[in-house]
């Protein structure tokens, strides 16, 4: 359904790094792509996408367009559209997504909610003719 590679080229243009030795506290907000391989406390909003590498230790809540999720965050979660969970994921907090695929291994602690549009052109036409039968 979704092509990890393309998902994470988008990432090659990030316009923040915080590597894995960077510890940032505060309200951290931008407009571009975001890749966090440190630790990140306080909230972390963006217009664009997120990318959480493995060793990555975020208390914050999150906002953003896309998220990967490959290490651990405590707090909220509010993804507009695509929100991608590796197998070494930990959230604990709820999320908000409009998309979702996750891996075995990953792990939340806490409401999974969908946002997306529950009555979209794709959904009407595929249950269009669609029977409901008692087994």
């Amino acid at each position: 359904m979704f092509n990890r590679e393309k998902k994470l080229e988008k990432f090659k243009d990030a316009e923040t790094v915080i590597g894995a030795s960077i510890k940032v506290k505060g309200n951290f907000h931008g407009q571009g792509n975001i890749i966090i391989e440190g630790s990140l406390e306080g909230s972390l909003k963006t217009d664009a996408s997120i990318f959480i590498g493995e060793k990555a230790k975020v208390v914050a809540s999150v906002e953003a367009k896309d998220l990967v999720v490959n290490g651990e965050i405590k707090g909220n979660v509010k993804i507009k559209n695509y929100l991608s969970l590796g197998g070494t994921a930990k959230i604990s907090g709820d999320i908000h997504y409009g998309e979702l695929s996750i891996e075995k291994g990953a792990i939340i602690n806490g409401q999974l909610l969908f946002t997306g549009d529950q009555t979209s052109k794709k959904g009407v036409q595929e249950n269009e003719g669609a029977e409901l039968t008692e087994e």
